[in-house]
């Protein structure tokens, strides 16, 4: 967290929280009651400041004020970078490199989902057709449109072959998952509310 957020904590330790008021979508664009926020210096003040809570309930914590998120999916959203060997890296929405990829996910409705050392994240939808590209066999052999098509599509390829992802030079198999399991596999609130009693501004 910022210097200046943490001074302001120690303060004014007693500030109600906010619920219901900022939201991340699928994109990893901030919004304030739907409205996206376009100010570069605020959105990168939020992405220094946005983490979870002991019952991970993500926030940002905005001087002395904890703002709970709303999430249209997960945590983060990570978007594809070039690194330096010519791999494909993941940066998120933050503004954060992630350096440990350890495992990807394809949801029902073909969304891809991976787990770094930043939390699990969304690859964002127009990063895709890259991603499908670094879609590999278990031996790394390229994949034909069939086992493409079947991938995104309805049948789920069960007892099929694993599938590989490659990213920052690793492989990491590519496993499926119901989108709607996703928050109590991951432990995330997605949408906070307070507790019976509790003050919020």
């Amino acid at each position: 967290m910022d210097e200046i957020v943490l001074r302001a904590i120690a303060k004014w330790p007693d500030v109600p929280s906010v619920y219901n008021w900022l939201r991340l979508d699928r994109r990893g664009n901030w919004l304030v009651k739907g409205e996206r926020i376009g100010n570069t210096a605020v959105v990168e003040f939020i992405g220094r400041n946005y983490e979870p809570d002991a019952q991970r309930r993500w926030y940002f914590q905005n001087g002395p004020q904890r703002v709970f998120v709303t999430l249209a999916y997960t945590p983060l959203v990570y978007r594809l970078e070039p690194t330096a060997d010519d791999a494909l890296g993941l940066r998120a929405h933050t503004g954060r490199l992630a350096a440990d990829m350890r495992a990807a996910w394809m949801d029902e409705r073909g969304d891809i989902l991976v787990e770094t050392e930043l939390g699990l994240g969304l690859i964002v939808d127009r990063d895709l057709p890259l991603i499908l590209e670094r879609l590999t066999g278990p031996s790394g052999e390229a994949l034909d449109d069939a086992t493409l098509d079947a991938l995104v599509g309805e049948s789920p390829l069960l007892g099929g072959p694993a599938l590989r992802l490659r990213l920052a030079n690793q492989r990491l198999e590519l496993r499926r998952i119901d989108s709607q399991r996703v928050p109590a596999r991951f432990q995330f609130d997605p949408d906070p509310r307070p507790a019976p009693g509790e003050p919020e501004c």
